[in-house]
């Protein structure tokens, strides 16, 4: 039997770039994630949202670091919110 195919057992796949903690730390107080959510999970992210109707589309405005920052009824309210608060809005399918 070759060396090198006794080897491969002992071996596990490249060690990670980086953490899952600086993952999430990635883009921390540069950009905002923009992402349509139903009333649902509005109430899920923001718990003080109360008597929401059912059926409707909402847009959260979450931190890189999964944060919730802000709900809006308006893509391009939750798109101007993370501008004006010098954060750079990207969109999450």
């Amino acid at each position: 039997m070759n060396k090198e195919s006794d080897n491969s057992k002992d071996r596990q796949g490249p060690a990670p770039v980086m953490s899952a903690i600086d993952f999430a730390r990635l883009g921390d107080g540069q950009v905002a994630y923009v992402k349509q959510i139903d009333s649902h999970q509005a109430q899920d992210l923001f718990p003080a949202l109360k008597g929401l109707p059912e059926g409707i589309d909402l847009y959260a405005l979450v931190g890189a670091d999964g944060t919730p920052l802000g709900v809006t009824d308006s893509r391009d309210s939750a798109i101007a919110s993370a501008i004006t608060n010098d954060l750079e809005p990207v969109s999450v399918h």
